[in-house]
């Protein structure tokens, strides 16, 4: 059974964002005393009074703008209204009734969803006389709570629980592929997570950095849970002139360090360039799975070795992480997307994979008895046993005689070996040395 769905509405700068991270438990939505700051809905994981169940933020809904950002974020709310099963109206309690909360009001009485009106910002014990002019909006009863103060959340959330259409079931999550799309901006990430759901899912527009916060769209397809994880472009430092601009660095950072496999998405006519190398080491010291997406390839005038030769020059230009597939998509025509998505797969199980301590050491001896390993002042390398001792990135540790005689090219030549015999394609590999009587941790 999936998880019931509460989504968070209403016009900008009545502390949604804020009341969305305080119910998550995590700074998910970005906070800023600005409106319009939360463009796409935002997708988390929350719990109170044992139930599970996912909480969508969303940009404030200003109905009469015709301009491009407010308009999409409008659409994007109607989309979140239409999964919720409960609607969560937040006003500003401290306030007097705006035209525009009105027109919200209007517009949630249409959709016919159960709709709980919160009145936020009332701090104090005396509530404001503004508070009671809500019951014109004809919602029913307000709530009022201070989301900043964390007052008259536990009578809010009950309410809301209790409007679910069905009991909270726990929900083992642990095999969900979580796949994070990762690049710099205005290189079609965005156009990716749309053409995998169908449906606009994310604001799409040649405006870049359009995407400012990391958002989790999860589904279904051939029996696999997927979850994906849209991320700000990452920018150069020198780039970032705010602080909102920040906030999206550190949340796609954090959006690589929870997924399981990283698409970087790459501009198929700019080629590869510094700041996507700087994108990929990110993923690659991080552990996670990698596949290098080239997007727009429909756009590339094409001759005999076209793709072969631009997968040369990413191997070349990225050469710490040969282990990644390099895939050639077009998100605008539906190009390979199918295949990306079973590679994603694919790398995930990689990540996960074990390999028995026998099958481990008998590859090592083969691959010692081919290339001796080093030595140093007459002393040579001795690898004494080997075991995989982790996954997720698959984690290998060697007891050696001693450590400073690993040279970091044998390292790679061991590791080389392995990935012939097992695969791991996708993930890094890490490698631990230990000497005799030191323990893993």
């Amino acid at each position: 059974m999936r998880k019931p769905i509460a989504a968070v509405v209403g016009r900008p700068n009545v502390g949604k964002s804020t009341f969305f991270n305080k119910i998550v438990g995590r700074r998910v939505s970005i906070v800023e005393d600005t409106p319009g700051v939360t463009r796409d809905r935002i997708m988390a994981e929350a719990e109170w009074s044992g139930c599970r169940f996912y909480l969508i933020d969303t940009g404030g809904i200003e109905p009469r703008s015709k301009e491009l950002i407010p308009a999409q974020m409008r659409a994007q709310a109607e989309i979140a209204m239409d999964m919720a099963d409960v609607i969560l109206f937040l006003v500003d309690g401290r306030a007097e009734i705006t035209a525009a909360d009105r027109e919200v009001a209007q517009l949630l009485r249409r959709k016919g969803k159960n709709v709980i009106l919160v009145a936020n910002k009332i701090d104090g014990h005396k509530t404001p006389d503004t508070f009671y002019d809500l019951y014109e909006l004809g919602l029913g009863e307000p709530y009022a709570i201070s989301a900043a103060n964390q007052l008259g959340l536990g009578e809010l959330l009950d309410a809301m629980l209790a409007l679910f259409p069905e009991k909270c079931t726990e929900e083992d999550d642990e095999d969900d592929v979580k796949i994070a799309i990762i690049g710099k901006p205005n290189v079609g990430k965005s156009s990716i997570v749309n053409a995998f759901m169908g449906e606009e899912r994310v604001i799409v527009s040649d405006i870049a950095g359009t995407t400012r916060d990391s958002i989790d769209t999860p589904f279904e397809k051939d029996g696999t849970k997927y979850v994906l994880i849209d991320t700000a472009g990452i920018r150069r430092k020198n780039k970032v002139t705010d602080d909102i601009e920040k906030y999206s660095i550190v949340r796609a950072v954090a959006a690589i360090e929870r997924c399981d496999v990283a698409l970087l998405v790459i501009d198929a006519l700019e080629g590869i360039t510094e700041q996507d190398k700087k994108i990929a080491g990110i993923a690659h010291e991080a552990g996670k799975g990698i596949i290098v997406v080239v997007n727009k390839w429909d756009l590339v005038e094409k001759e005999t070795n076209t793709m072969r030769d631009f997968e040369r020059n990413i191997r070349q230009e990225l050469t710490f992480m040969s282990y990644a597939p390099v895939l050639f998509t077009s998100a605008l025509k539906g190009q390979r997307l199918e295949k990306l998505l079973d590679t994603a797969k694919a790398v995930s199980e990689s990540r996960a994979m074990r390999v028995s301590t026998g099958q481990l050491n008998s590859l090592i001896a083969d691959a010692v008895m081919m290339n001796n390993p080093p030595s140093d002042k007459g002393k040579r390398l001795k690898i004494y046993y080997a075991a995989q001792i982790g996954v997720k990135p698959p984690l290998f540790s060697f007891q050696v005689n001693d450590r400073d005689l690993m040279h970091f090219s044998y390292a790679r030549y061991l590791e080389n070996k392995i990935r012939e015999g097992y695969g791991f394609a996708g993930t890094s590999i890490k490698f631990v040395f230990r000497e005799k009587g030191e323990k893993d941790d």
